[in-house]
């Protein structure tokens, strides 16, 4: 029997174990009724932003996107590359005529991504939020460290905060302008 053990960071909160009848997190899915989630990536358009914890500065940028990103247990590499892809060339910033055609390359922008599990809260029953579609930590991690080596490739500098740290993020959103990126609903 698993027992109870707390996560912070970018995972799960797992409180309580899971029964014999129940093997992992997909079938404990099923048999509650839910939907799986998919990985989950909030992006705000900043002027600056920062990540701290315990009071180290983990990450800095100037003008750019801050990443919240949450890894859900089902995700996998196809799920990171979608979101990658489309946060790697969308248009977020103004152009001569004040429309928004440029991408972060064009600015010479930069790129601060924050591991929050809890986008994949679900509060569909009672007032505590459930954490079960967040991805187990180290498969979360995993794929985290993935998704910021592929927008690295990219050709961006990607600062980072601290996996599964309690952190303290400030930001100046540029806008404001927030987009949600879901690997699941390809939105």
């Amino acid at each position: 029997m698993d027992t109870p053990t707390k996560y912070l960071g970018g995972n799960a909160l797992n409180l309580f174990p899971m029964s014999d009848f129940v093997k992992d997190k997909k079938d404990l899915f099923h048999s509650m009724g839910r939907k799986e989630e998919k990985m989950k990536v909030v992006l705000q358009r900043v002027s600056s932003a920062k990540v701290t914890s315990d009071g180290d500065l983990l990450g800095q940028i100037g003008r750019g996107f801050l990443l919240l990103v949450g890894i859900a247990e089902s995700d996998g590499e196809e799920d990171i590359d979608y979101c990658a892809k489309k946060i790697a060339k969308v248009r977020l910033f103004e152009d001569s005529e004040g429309k928004t055609n440029l991408d972060l390359q064009a600015i010479q922008g930069e790129i601060l991504s924050v591991s929050q599990f809890s986008l994949l809260a679900s509060t569909k029953k009672g007032n505590r939020p459930s954490f079960l579609g967040a991805g187990d930590p180290e498969h979360a991690k995993s794929l985290y460290l993935q998704f910021n080596k592929k927008l690295e490739e990219a050709g961006y500098k990607v600062e980072t905060g601290r996996f599964g740290a309690d952190m303290q993020v400030e930001l100046v959103n540029d806008g404001p302008m927030t987009i949600l990126y879901d690997s699941k609903n390809r939105q």
